[in-house]
């Protein structure tokens, strides 16, 4: 970099700067395009770059990118001096902040935040990694009333209880790994937020919420997980305890539910979700299958669009064979099967209660499994409404087991005009004579088409 200066200073005392003559606001357009610590360094080419950089609206820092912590808190407190003096047009501004050790960095990523929460902010992303809970970074105050800010993403900092929350352009809020004073907290943060449409929240188990409550009547996407971190091994344990997750979002359209460990999960008022993705395990507790589990599937029942693990469908499975009238998915258009486990799941009980659906991909990850999926009857959607089925074997899953459940769907879907039958690894011959058989056999769709797609080894 020195280098570089040397042959601006060079190249200015041999000709005139023309570049220096441009106006602050179109410097600053350039600058953007340079990584951040070159875009500062420009501040040394003279007095007339000393504080060009501060007009740069946005600033990507990341402490492992400097020589060491001393130098990257030097920076930083330049920074907020400068534009205590000049006018800083920042408008975004993403920090990631590793630290080595306790009290690296100590209060400074508090005093830097709540310097620029102050001014015009629009885009706020802190990335604090730290494993010690004692050692978590304090929100400031000010973060919670920015006026312009309209993006927030927070990874493992500390929200502490506020008396009073104005954010009225928070949009996107993106909260991963955080601590938080209580699950009131966590509650009041999210229901203050009047035109919040993207959330995502990624919980850990030591986060001092019990019960996460989603209200919102702007929502219309959501995601809910849990991160074990150090608690993986163990994570079993903490199905004894009462976590558990609440969501009343009016205007929801997609949610995705990541959370193995909640007892009870409960949704309501749930008319405008299109689309859910629901992965992992998901657990509830067996003395909540007769209300909560009933609840939660006729929550979701107008879905159009399903992504769903062989864990949770087999969960459903189970429920169902328990109800003498079990939930209908009527809208369900699309559906989006995961298999990775030797249990087994009733695929066609679930498909009896989507009596519409048109499009299925069934993803086989598993080994062992021939008796997986079983097939004793023929499900409405295949006699009226299926017109797509694709059947991804990664290269730990069982060929003639997809084209087991491939050759099902042939002699029985009625309008079906394509079936894919997608591997990540060639054939072998047992496979191919398999699938030269599926070929031959008689469709029951006159439309049918049959497709073998081989990727190599990508997997899915």
């Amino acid at each position: 970099m020195e280098e570089s200066v040397k042959r601006c200073r060079g190249f200015s005392d041999a000709r005139e700067d023309l570049i220096s003559k441009l106006p602050d606001a179109l410097i600053s357009q350039v600058l953007f395009y340079l990584p951040t610590k070159e875009a500062v360094s420009t501040s040394v080419l003279s007095s007339r770059w000393k504080s060009v950089w501060l007009l740069i609206p946005e600033l990507d820092l990341n402490s492992s990118a400097f020589p060491s912590n001393n130098a990257f808190v030097g920076f930083i407190d330049k920074f907020i001096d400068f534009s205590k003096i000049e006018n800083s047009c920042l408008h975004k501004l993403k920090l990631s902040i590793r630290k080595e050790h306790e009290n690296d960095n100590k209060s400074c990523v508090t005093r830097w935040i709540g310097f620029v929460a102050t001014h015009k902010l629009k885009h706020l992303d802190v990335e604090c990694l730290l494993w010690k809970k004692k050692c978590l970074e304090v929100m400031p105050l000010t973060l919670y009333i920015t006026q312009t800010l309209f993006y927030l993403r927070l990874h493992r900092v500390l929200l502490g209880n506020v008396e009073s929350i104005s954010l009225p352009c928070l949009k996107t809020m993106h909260l991963e790994q955080n601590v938080y004073a209580n699950e009131t907290c966590l509650e009041f943060f999210i229901s203050s937020c009047p035109v919040l449409e993207d959330l995502s929240i990624v919980r850990k188990v030591d986060d001092n919420v019990k019960v996460l409550r989603v209200l919102s009547q702007t929502l219309t996407s959501l995601f809910v997980a849990f991160d074990y971190g150090e608690h993986r091994r163990g994570f079993h344990g903490y199905y004894s305890l009462d976590f558990g997750v609440l969501i009343d979002a009016p205007r929801l359209k997609y949610l995705k539910i990541g959370d193995d460990i909640s007892r009870s999960k409960i949704v309501s008022n749930m008319d405008s979700l299109a689309k859910i993705e629901i992965v992992g395990l998901f657990y509830i507790e067996r003395a909540f299958h007769n209300k909560v589990a009933r609840n939660f599937f006729i929550g979701i029942s107008r879905v159009r669009d399903m992504i769903i693990s062989d864990r949770a469908m087999w969960f459903m499975s189970f429920y169902f064979l328990r109800e003498e009238s079990s939930p209908q998915f009527c809208n369900l258009s699309s559906l989006e099967v995961k298999i990775s486990w030797s249990r087994g799941i009733n695929l066609l009980m679930f498909l009896d209660n989507s009596p519409n659906l048109k499009s299925m991909v069934l993803v086989i990850y598993c080994k062992n499994l021939e008796k997986s999926v079983s097939f004793s009857s023929v499900p409405q959607c295949l006699l009226s409404s299926l017109e797509f089925v694709e059947i991804k074997i990664s290269r730990f899953g069982i060929i003639s087991l997809g084209i087991r459940i491939a050759r099902f769907f042939v002699e029985n879907s009625v309008v079906l005009k394509k079936l894919v039958v997608h591997s990540s690894r060639p054939m072998r011959k047992k496979s191919l004579v398999a699938f030269e058989n599926l070929l031959a056999l008689p469709r029951r769709s006159s439309m049918c088409q049959i497709i073998s797609v081989v990727d190599g080894y990508k997997d899915f």
